[in-house]
């Protein structure tokens, strides 16, 4: 079963890889809007490794919230012009 060690600990690498560049997005960003974004993609490369642990209905729990709240807190940030009144 070399093989499939070997595939796990690329497939952590790459998830792992995932969530450190979305981190250094967010970090760069400065528009609040991609900020959220980059915070949607840190959570794409953490989600695996909670599945990974058995956590199920975790995994399945945030997968519901993040998309829920990303999309109420982009409403709350989003910039309204002065003639939209």
């Amino acid at each position: 079963m070399q093989g499939v060690s070997g595939v796990n600990d690329i497939l952590a690498i790459l998830f792992a890889a995932v969530a450190i560049i979305g981190a250094v997005s967010a970090h760069i960003q400065h528009d609040r809007f991609n900020k959220i974004i980059a915070v949607g993609i840190i959570f794409g490369g953490i989600i695996p490794f909670i599945v990974d642990r058995g956590y199920l209905d975790i995994a399945i729990l945030v997968s519901l919230i993040i998309p829920i709240t990303t999309i109420i807190i982009l409403q709350i940030c989003r910039k309204e012009r002065p003639d939209d009144a």
